[in-house]
């Protein structure tokens, strides 16, 4: 069956399954539109670049006290609980307020999630992605399962036959999937001992249930490295190792991969005179984290110097902001956004 007619068993408020045989996967499409009314947002995102028209932003608002060590996702985020250091609400708050004031600056159109007491939903990225025109609700931590209500009322006014529900074994989360036109890129952990951590947030079925939806691309599986005691010495996800910016240029952390061959498959796409090479420290404080607006304008955080004069250089128009408090939980301007529409 070719794609098109693939798509084309797939009717408004309803389900279907294919049986991949070359994967042993079962995609699940799902309709969910609730309300009785024309869904009316559009989704298109192809790249990691094209001007951008309509994004979730997460929030900070009520993300409760600061948690326990034991309940940490993330080796940086635990690093500051136990240092005292954890970001407090206001600050955060703060940061993203000045992030949704720069992309409403450049006409852009911001969704912030409904309010969830005491609920950490900075982090949209984790929960959902667009490639082409569909949506794919992403797999994500059990413990996070909450935040996807929130942004259940922007899901109610998007095209139900758009929207993908993976099989319950497909691992994936957003920070995981990048995209470069006809190439998707996604950070995965082959290791035996995929279940023993918390940093293993996309397994292989999720790379091979992306195959399967989207088989006119070139889709990529990366090897990243965990650790949950070592901030210096975890990629959470591809883009905290790895990011394409404007029309040919990269950020990448070489060490953000376990096989050395993932790291020369970019060099060899990007050309490594287009890559800007990150240091682990670097790569611990989220510079590959950052967030295009368009093929011309990068919002950083401010504190990213040496980042922040290359790009100068290649001639971007940098937007820098403070995110540094949002960067204590392993997370920055990337993995806060959700594109919806892009050029």
């Amino acid at each position: 069956m070719d794609w098109q007619h693939f798509r084309g068993n797939f009717t408004n408020n309803s389900i279907r399954y294919k049986n991949y045989a070359s994967t042993g996967l079962i995609a699940i499409f799902k309709g969910i539109c609730k309300q009785k009314k024309p869904c009316m947002i559009k989704l298109h995102v192809k790249n990691e670049t094209g001007k951008l028209h309509a994004v979730i932003l997460g929030i900070a608002h009520q993300n409760g006290p600061t948690p326990k060590a034991e309940d940490a996702y993330d080796p940086k985020s635990l690093e500051h609980i136990l240092a005292g250091t954890y970001p407090q609400e206001a600050d955060m708050v703060y940061e993203m307020t000045c992030f949704q004031q720069v992309l409403e600056r450049h006409g852009v159109r911001v969704y912030r999630p409904q309010l969830l007491p005491d609920i950490n939903q900075i982090f949209s990225r984790d929960i959902g992605f667009v490639i082409d025109d569909f949506f794919i609700k992403a797999n994500i931590l059990p413990d996070r399962a909450d935040e996807w209500q929130a942004i259940e009322y922007i899901i109610a006014q998007i095209d139900p036959a758009h929207f993908i529900i993976p099989p319950e074994e497909v691992h994936i989360e957003g920070g995981d999937v990048l995209l470069w036109n006809d190439h998707i890129f996604i950070g995965t952990y082959k290791g035996e001992d995929y279940s023993s951590f918390n940093t293993a947030r996309t397994n292989m079925a999720g790379v091979q249930f992306i195959k399967a939806l989207f088989p006119h691309k070139q889709v990529k599986g990366f090897d990243l490295i965990k650790s949950m005691t070592d901030p210096r010495a975890n990629a959470l996800h591809l883009d905290c190792c790895f990011q394409p910016i404007g029309a040919d240029k990269a950020i990448i952390f070489e060490g953000g991969f376990r096989d050395k061959e993932d790291y020369d498959y970019l060099v060899s796409l990007f050309g490594k005179e287009n890559l800007f090479h990150i240091t682990a420290d670097e790569m611990y404080q989220m510079f590959s984290n950052v967030f295009s607006i368009s093929l011309e304008v990068v919002v950083t955080e401010k504190r990213f110097t040496r980042l922040n004069d290359w790009l100068r250089a290649q001639g971007f128009h940098v937007e820098e902001i403070p995110y540094h408090e949002i960067g204590k939980q392993e997370g920055l301007l990337r993995c806060s956004t959700l594109p919806l529409l892009r050029d």
